[in-house]
């Protein structure tokens, strides 16, 4: 597929602050184009999916849905979609989660003055961008042999995993019902699906599983 001209973006970071520096980053790049900002991963797969976005540039920790939930959700709903994981961990698990989850590349946040319009650019020619810019044979290896879709995926849907990442963060269910706008009931609902499905009892293994599928950190 060519690379389009200008590459639409869509910036989704829970600071104002980090998507401001974004911007001044891109903003004179001529063939790039920031269509669009949200605060939370719920609204970047929302806007995403209105089909004028070329690349995601996600927050790895935001409310709602995170980076790798988003991504996840968009390399099934939307495959054309390119997505970039941004983030302030440089660890080699969370790289490695990143591009699990169906990410173009990775970019470390103290890194992104001088690697985001690389990465951009190298993610839409389907080259891929990692930071560190080399992963270790093994991890290679490791990617390999880890390619199927994250369990996340196809396991809840996406207002479960919006639900699950609350939950386990400690709200209320009536607290979670404000921030999604629906009922406590239907929250109720949610949070008894999930148990279901995950065969969990409680909130301290939704809280466990939620910190192995990177929904929530430790």
């Amino acid at each position: 597929m060519p690379v389009p001209f200008p590459v639409q973006i869509l910036i989704a970071d829970d600071h104002a602050v980090v998507r401001g520096g974004l911007r001044l980053l891109l903003d004179n790049e001529p063939d790039l184009k920031i269509v669009a900002e949200v605060d939370n991963g719920a609204d970047a797969v929302k806007r995403c999916l209105e089909g004028d976005v070329h690349l995601a540039i996600l927050d790895i920790a935001m409310p709602r849905l995170t980076g790798l939930q988003a991504a996840r959700e968009l390399s099934h709903r939307c495959p054309e979609l390119r997505t970039l994981i941004l983030s302030m961990h440089d660890q080699e698990q969370y790289v490695v989660e990143g591009l699990r989850a169906g990410a173009s590349g990775y970019v470390a946040k103290r890194a992104a003055d001088k690697d985001i319009v690389d990465a951009c650019r190298a993610a839409m020619r389907g080259d891929g961008f990692v930071y560190p810019s080399t992963l270790p044979p093994h991890l290679r290896a490791k990617l390999e042999q880890n390619k199927q879709p994250a369990r996340l995926a196809r396991t809840l849907t996406p207002r479960e995993s919006e639900v699950t990442k609350l939950v386990a963060e400690g709200h209320s269910s009536q607290a979670i019902a404000d921030m999604l706008l629906l009922s406590p009931k239907t929250v109720e609902t949610h949070r008894t699906n999930i148990y279901q499905k995950l065969n969990i009892r409680d909130r301290v293994e939704l809280t466990r599983y939620a910190i192995r599928e990177g929904l929530i950190e430790a």
